[in-house]
Order: C-alpha cells, then structure tokens, then sequence
C-alpha cells in the first residue's frame, strides 16, 4: 500500500509539474479544467448524486468552465477571486461549529458548493499560468500546498496531542498545523531571498504564504466534512493509494484563490 502510495505521487509530480512548466496556457487550461470535471463528478457523488447524474453534473461544470474560458481574464478574475474569499470565509465557519448545523439544507445547496468551490479553482490556476511569472507563481503554489501538508504530517507524527477539530478530522492536530505554517513561512523566505525582494516585499511574501497554508487546510477540512456527511472515507478510487482526484486537489480549492488574490493585492512575483 506505502509503494503503491508512493508511486502514484510520483507519477502525480512529474505529469504536474510537467504541465506547469511544459505546457501553453491552452493545453495548460485543458487540463486544469479536466481534472476539475473529473473532480466534480467525485463532488456529485460527495451531494447524493448516483449513477448517470453525477456525470451530467460534471458536464454542467465543463460547460461553465468553457463558457468562463471564452471571457476576458481581467475583467472577471478579481470578481471571481473576491467571491472566493468570502466563500471560503463562510466555508470556515461551517468548519468551526460543525456538527452544528449539519445537513446543509439539501442536495442542491452541496451541489451549488461544488460550483463555489470548483470553479474558482481552475480560473485561479488558469490565472496564474497567465501571470508574468506564472510558472514560478504556480510553482510556488504548489510548494506551499505540500508543504503545508508535509510539514502538517511530520509534525502531527512527531509531536500531535492536541486535536484541532475533531469532529471534521480526527487526525488533525494543533501542532500539526504549526508544522505546516512554520513550513509555509520558511518557502515563502527562501523564495523571497531568491528573488531578492525588499523587506516590505518580503514581509508581504511571507504573510500570503501563511494565509495561503491555512487556506490549504480549510480547503481540506472542508472535503473531509463532506465526506463525514456522506459516510466515505475517500472521494473516489481513481488514485491507487491516493483515493479519489478530490482527495488530492482539496487543498488547493481554498489555497489557489487565495494565492492569486494575495498577487493581484501586491505582485510580489
């Protein structure tokens, strides 16, 4: 199961970073928005959704994101990306006094969550493939999402006691989120030496590499209330070892907006 676990990441990292640094912002688009759909029939099934009708949901999505695609970037990111924020927002306080509140009044109310949640997440990576520095801004992204979760898991395994929301995940611990963020600040460091950015700057850099780490563990938290509310341990089975394409992207739904946002407030990069 390690092996196979292993192995897969592997595979995940090369065909990822392959795709930001390899691929035109067309093709790069494509197959951000693949994942997504793919990622949104697993949500479909996270609402209720059975057989033919999750599918037909995630063709509703592919048709959104084609229709976004033919929209001028400028004019509809900012938009996009400030409704994110506020989402996100009202995603935490689910998380935070959850099972208070459970249910979510319906299949269609998750449904349209799924849009919220999906949806931003491919125009903020399509966002930043666009960006001046998009391949170093993705990687970036990338780098605190991992570390966010590695630094999560080392530290959690070496020095958990404390559950942080139990009844969201288990597993998750304070000091786990400590590693993470303290991990996130030392990629946002390195990264502003290496582009030798002025104090101000750097300070900036440091503090969205934070925000952005703790939106990657909302972004988590809240597909794993998903998944309690519908009795599965994984989105899908898709990955060997991995679960489902949602259990592998559900950082990066909460983290990517923000990130962009974060470059549109000061671009740092």
């Amino acid at each position: 199961m390690i092996k196979q676990r292993i192995l897969t990441a592997l595979v995940l990292a090369v065909a990822v970073l392959g795709a930001v640094f390899l691929l035109p912002l067309n093709l790069f688009a494509l197959g951000a928005g693949a994942v997504v759909v793919i990622g949104a029939r697993e949500w479909g099934n996270l609402a209720a959704l059975t057989g033919l009708a999750q599918w037909l949901y995630a063709l509703g999505v592919a048709v959104v994101l084609l229709l976004l695609y033919q929209v001028p970037r400028d004019g509809i990111l900012p938009w996009v990306l400030s409704g994110a924020l506020l989402f996100w927002l009202w995603a935490c306080y689910l998380i935070l006094r959850y099972p208070r509140g459970r249910g979510f009044h319906g299949r269609n109310l998750r449904l349209l969550i799924g849009l919220a949640v999906l949806v931003p997440t491919w125009l903020a990576l399509v966002g930043l493939k666009a960006h001046p520095s998009g391949s170093l801004a993705l990687l970036l992204l990338l780098a605190l999402v991992w570390g966010a979760d590695t630094g999560a898991f080392c530290a959690g395994k070496l020095l958990g006691r404390h559950k942080m929301i139990p009844a969201v995940s288990p597993g998750k611990t304070v000091e786990g989120l400590l590693g993470g963020l303290a991990t996130c600040m030392l990629l946002g460091i390195l990264m502003g030496f290496w582009r030798e950015l002025p104090p101000q700057e750097m300070v900036y850099l440091v503090a969205l590499s934070l925000l952005t780490c703790l939106a990657a563990v909302f972004g988590d938290l809240f597909e794993s209330l998903f998944k309690r509310e519908r009795g599965v341990k994984d989105s899908g089975a898709l990955l060997p070892g991995h679960g489902g394409i949602l259990d592998r992207i559900d950082s990066l739904t909460a983290a990517a907006p923000v990130f962009l946002l974060g470059l549109y407030w000061l671009p740092v990069l």
